[in-house]
């Protein structure tokens, strides 16, 4: 059983204030008056102006209702809406308007659907790639529940990255994930990097981790091919999900990062404010 820490109060070092600058403004005006969707701004993220300043923006593709819940995630759990056929066209219009250089795209988890959603994985990706040429793209994609067969139809769509996160450390992973197993992640990440592609992963720090259990993370990582891992601050969503167990200190995060590159990892994102789309762009380039 994991001892969650009492309360604990939000350091200075996660307290950012939004920027007032011609890129932010511009594509903040763009995404709205097109009544666009992104995760930037439905998720709030912190590192918006600074990716948007580069040319790069994720989107949520198969809706918005996963048929998992996990315990650190506040997107909706339920039964989802059917599948939208024109999604893909308008995914790839949506970046076409806001002139990106490279997407990020991600989705809830659709264990309701016989494919998992594959197939309009794959019709995003062929369509973004139609319609911007000149856009690299990456996909952080569920699970599949562990069907390879299922995530070789999205390789074969040809993202530049492929990611799947990991979420935690294997012990606390039965405490945080519903569904989703640590070895099946794995599996996922194995099989996407024996396929030649860049495979990428992420983990959230502060949920009751130990120091040796990140790095014994990271050596797991490795052992199945992956080239690029994220590092982030946990951050509790509402008070019906996990609460923090710690905020990890800007120092520690450097430390994470400084080995996972002496270990062998090509980037390592590692910071309180890193999301799995951090610096997405550089990712492209992991096995050069």
């Amino acid at each position: 059983m994991v001892k969650i820490k009492s309360r604990v109060s939000k350091p200075d070092w996660l307290k950012i204030q939004l920027p007032n600058t011609a890129d932010y403004n511009w594509m903040h005006k763009t995404i709205r008056d097109n009544k666009l969707h992104t995760i930037c701004t439905s998720g709030k993220c912190p590192n918006a102006a600074e990716c948007w300043g580069r040319g790069t923006a994720t989107f949520m593709i198969l809706g918005d209702i996963c048929t998992r819940a996990c315990k650190f995630c506040n997107v909706k759990t339920g039964k989802p809406n059917p599948v939208d056929l024109k999604e893909p066209l308008r995914i790839a219009r949506s970046i076409q308007i806001m002139k990106l250089k490279h997407a990020v795209i991600t989705s809830v988890d659709r264990d309701d659907l016989e494919d998992g959603g594959a197939e309009i994985w794959a019709a995003t990706i062929r369509k973004t790639k139609e319609l911007n040429p000149n856009t690299s793209m990456e996909v952080l994609i569920p699970d599949f529940n562990g069907l390879h067969h299922l995530v070789q139809t999205v390789m074969d769509a040809k993202p530049e990255v492929i990611s799947h996160n990991l979420e935690t450390v294997r012990r606390l992973t039965p405490v945080i994930r519903t569904k989703a197993k640590y070895d099946i992640s794995l599996r996922t990440l194995k099989y996407i990097a024996d396929g030649g592609m860049v495979a990428k992963s992420g983990i959230m720090l502060g949920l009751g981790e130990t120091e040796e259990e990140v790095f014994e993370a990271m050596d797991d990582l490795l052992s199945v091919g992956v080239k690029v891992m994220t590092i982030g601050q946990y951050l509790q969503p509402t008070q019906n999900h996990l609460p923090v167990s710690e905020y990890v200190t800007p120092e520690q995060f450097k430390k994470y990062e400084q080995v996972g590159l002496e270990k062998g990892f090509k980037y390592v994102e590692s910071g309180p404010l890193v999301r799995s789309s951090y610096h997405a762009e550089k990712h492209i380039n992991a096995l050069k």
